[in-house]
């Protein structure tokens, strides 16, 4: 299979290369035998005079026009009084401290360092361990009843009191002045205050005496006797 397609595609090539030789001469052949044709000479064509245009007319500049400008009244400034000035308060003249002048301090001679031997340790004999003691256990206390406790009256309802309603401010004509007018002080409604009750009477609850709980008694601690160690001469 492999040798059909390349000898197909080798006769192919060959097949190209002929056709493109045969396509080459005919086409220089056909230029030897086909006469050239001779154009004639182009005419000599005359240049045309440059028309000679007037000049520009000067154009005058126009005025520009300016837009009127609106007329702002003048608005009166409220006059602002004048907060009078706190008054200057002198500060006090404080007197200088007199500074302490400390004493040198004395020179202080280097000490010797003492060489001290080292002590011989005795060995300590180990404790011997102490029976743990039986603590008694503890009585619980007894399941005691929980005293009544009275229930407290009620505090009766005091009704709200009746604010009285603030009537309406005027309106007031606007006046062409544009200083705003002042709002006329309406007095406040004093409220009446709330009657003072008496508070009741809460009974004192008796207090319940537990027993004394019984002490444990521990074991007397054993005694331990060191030995002394000797004083080296």
């Amino acid at each position: 299979m492999l040798c059909k397609n390349t000898m197909a595609s080798l006769v192919f090539l060959v097949a190209l290369l002929l056709s493109c030789s045969s396509m080459s001469s005919a086409a220089r052949y056909l230029e030897e035998v086909v006469p050239k044709k001779e154009y004639p000479p182009h005419p000599i064509v005359p240049e045309l005079p440059k028309p000679e245009l007037p000049p520009h007319p000067a154009v005058p500049e126009l005025p520009k026009p300016e837009p009127p400008h609106p007329l702002v009244p003048e608005v009166p400034h409220p006059m602002v009084p004048e907060t009078p000035k706190e008054p200057e308060v002198s500060h006090p003249v404080v007197p200088e401290v007199p500074k302490h002048e400390l004493p040198p301090h004395p020179a202080m001679p280097e000490l010797p360092k003492p060489e001290l031997p080292h002590p011989v340790v005795p060995e300590v004999p180990k404790e011997t361990e102490a029976p743990h003691p039986i603590v008694p256990k503890v009585p619980k206390d007894h399941d005691l009843p929980h005293p009544a406790v009275p229930e407290t009256p009620k505090e009766p309802e005091v009704p709200h009191p009746v604010v009285p309603e603030v009537p309406k401010e005027h309106e007031l004509p606007h006046p062409p002045v544009p200083e705003v007018p002042t709002e006329p002080h309406v007095p406040h409604p004093e409220v009446p205050k709330e009657p003072e009750l008496p508070h009741p009477v809460v009974p004192e609850v008796p207090k319940h005496e537990m027993p004394p709980f019984p002490k444990a008694e521990l074991p007397p601690k054993p005694e331990f006797h060191f030995p002394e160690p000797a004083a080296k001469p």
